[in-house]
């Protein structure tokens, strides 16, 4: 049994008031999107998380409620319950209500920890329109209830969980705490649907980093249900992360402390030449990097560049070794544990570390560590010096090709493709462009667009599969140099997010099979070599109709057969005959329906390409555009059965 006599109110602090959270909820969950909605889940998780990281907690349960609601229940201390004689109240009701109290502001009661208790906690109760606690303490369950972070019920003690799955999974002895929370639709306008397989992802990080505790997920809107619990700690991760990928040698492991901070780093290279460096605090996943990823980053570059010269490995004096030569296809994994007091985020959402005293202690233990690891195993130093050598040779093969194809004036407007119609703003903000399939659309949609702000560039047949590819060969391909030219931002080394021409970049393609390859394999090269379109927002995909149903003087355009049968079965009885006409490709429009159904700002139907899940969607492109076939294969037959086949 814990000892939770430790923990009690006298560990409490409170600094502030309650009332800025409702005003403002993205300053302390980021955002009132999806991705706020998931961080009001993190934030209970993250509690219990910290029960484990203590050591306290073996178990945690995350439930999402048939009712949509969330429960986050572990085996830990249980939030203290006794009355603060300062407030008058239960302890567990002063965390709730109260900005900044918690147990973890003097650093007593939590040694380690990936939040500050009570802050994360409470936005989420003022956020929620219900919010329940149950504590079970001293063989006992305790209740207390909040609508929008104003207390309903008091603390009270009730003969057995509410919730039938805990009722039924965790005995009434063990102590813990369990959170039943239903988001706000006041506050959570655009969904309150949680989404299991960005739990599921999330969740099964968690196992990895905190080994040898217990994550189990239940998902009562399907049935579904999973189970997490791993030994291996971040070198398990790792192997997950490179999975499908082919690495160079095996894992390069450091694992050391100092200062209080205790680092633990997991490296390996393969043979792409994408950098993957997932870093963590306190279990945290700081997405936006920090002071221990660059400390990281800074000891990795001198220590293979001074290897690499000490060795006389580097035959020409102008190959020096520069750190993105060192990053191309190396996973990493970064995790810090350090003391909660004196911990600082960068934003309330924790996605980026702030502590400055960090980044020397993460350099000089991992240069320290690599130094003798390479000295002890020179085998795999010359392996990834290697590999950065072939790095410097590949760059300078691509500078070639581009001062060879973008001579002086490439990026003005003098130099753009003469393929491309381009709009008469020079404002990017306002400018779109058009990626359009063949002679025949090109023609149509130069003619029924916009001049003011729409440009037109088309391609002919099929872009190059660029997964993989090395940056030297994308800059000869004629179709994609035009479009490079004609974005005006540049690529790799020169590429500036800044001196992008448009901020719509609209692939249009038909709406068959060959057009959706051909969009396809235009995302596959803007997500590998100009993320930061993506990233930005910038890239769209039109939709073009697919029928046009005329009867009599009205004409409709529909964009599937599902819409198809749901416009006809409308239709009122009429003599007036019924033409439905099924567009094969654009070039069957003319410029007026162009621009009606499909350029139109005021009717047209545009899909905006976003990354939820940047790991995910390297593993999918991958699968799908490798020349590594069985995934590809067991991939497709996976999932054929919920392809809708236009035959």
């Amino acid at each position: 049994m814990p000892d939770t006599q430790k923990y009690t109110s006298e560990q409490i602090v409170v600094l502030e008031g309650l009332e800025p959270v409702r005003k403002r909820p993205a300053m302390y969950i980021g955002s009132t999107d999806i991705n706020g909605l998931h961080h009001c889940l993190w934030e209970v998780i993250d509690n219990s998380i910290d029960e484990a990281l203590g050591g306290f907690a073996h178990n945690i349960w995350v439930i999402i409620n048939a009712d949509g609601s969330a429960t986050v229940a572990d085996d830990g201390r249980g939030i203290p319950i006794d009355i603060m004689p300062k407030y008058k109240k239960p302890a567990v009701e002063v965390i709730m209500t109260t900005l900044h109290s918690g147990g973890k502001f003097e650093g007593t009661a939590y040694k380690v920890s990936g939040g500050l208790h009570g802050v994360g906690t409470t936005c989420v109760n003022a956020l929620s329109k219900y919010y329940a606690i149950e504590v079970r303490r001293n063989r006992k369950i305790y209740f207390i209830d909040f609508a929008r972070g104003t207390t309903q019920t008091k603390l009270m003690e009730i003969p057995e969980s509410k919730n039938e799955r805990i009722k039924k999974t965790v005995p009434k002895i063990i102590t813990g705490t369990t959170v039943t929370f239903y988001p706000d639709p006041q506050v959570f306008k655009e969904t309150l649907d949680f989404d299991d397989k960005t739990i599921l992802h999330s969740l099964k990080d968690h196992a990895y980093l905190t080994s040898k505790v217990y994550l189990h997920f239940y998902d009562d809107r399907t049935g579904s249900e999973k189970h997490f619990y791993f030994e291996g700690g971040i070198l398990s991760l790792l192997r997950e992360t490179n999975k499908g990928k082919n690495p160079l040698h095996e894992p390069i492991y450091i694992h050391r402390s100092e200062a209080g901070i205790d680092v633990e780093v997991a490296i390996q290279y393969n043979d792409s030449f994408q950098e993957n460096t997932p870093s963590f605090v306190n279990i945290i996943n700081t997405h936006e990097g920090g002071t221990h990823l660059a400390g990281f980053k800074t000891a990795l570059t001198k220590s293979i560049k001074d290897y690499a010269e000490r060795k006389e490995m580097i035959k020409n004096k102008d190959d020096a070794i520069t750190g993105d030569d060192v990053r191309e296809g190396l996973t990493a994994i970064i995790s810090l544990k350090m003391g909660s007091k004196d911990l600082q985020f960068e934003g309330q959402t924790k996605g980026k570390l702030g502590n400055s005293e960090v980044q020397p202690i993460v350099a000089k233990i991992v240069r320290e560590e690599l130094d003798m690891y390479f000295e002890e195993h020179p085998d795999i130093a010359k392996i990834i010096i290697g590999k950065a050598l072939l790095t410097i040779q590949i760059r300078k093969a691509a500078k070639a090709a581009k001062d060879a194809i973008m001579r002086k004036g490439a990026f003005d407007s003098l130099g753009l493709p003469g393929k491309l119609a381009d709009c008469q703003s020079k404002r990017p903000e306002e400018c779109e462009i058009y990626i359009v399939e063949g002679d025949s659309a090109g023609g149509s949609a130069k003619q029924g667009r916009d001049r003011k702000f729409q440009a037109i560039l088309p391609l002919w047949g099929k872009a190059l599969n660029t997964e993989g590819m090395r940056l030297d060969k994308i800059v000869g391909s004629d179709k994609l140099k035009d479009l490079i030219i004609a974005l005006g931002m540049g690529i790799g080394d020169t590429f500036d997010i800044n001196k992008c021409r448009y901020h719509r970049i609209i692939l249009m393609a038909d709406a068959d099979v060959d057009g959706a390859h051909i969009s396809t394999l235009l995302l596959t090269f803007m997500f590998r070599h100009l993320p930061g379109l993506v990233e930005h927002g910038f890239v769209y995909i039109a939709m073009p109709p697919l029928y046009r149903i005329k009867q009599g003087k009205n004409i409709n355009y529909v964009y599937t057969d599902e819409e198809k049968e749901t416009f006809l079965k409308k239709l009122p009885e009429s003599t007036d005959k019924i033409d439905i006409q099924r567009y094969k490709g654009l070039g069957e429009m003319n410029p007026v329906q162009l621009w009606d159904t499909t350029m139109n700002p005021e009717t047209r139907i545009l899909k905006r390409i976003s990354i939820a899940d940047a790991v995910k969607a390297d593993e999918i492109f991958r699968i799908l555009m490798s020349e590594d076939v069985p995934p590809r294969k067991k991939f497709i037959v996976t999932h054929a059965h919920l392809a809708n086949l236009d035959i």
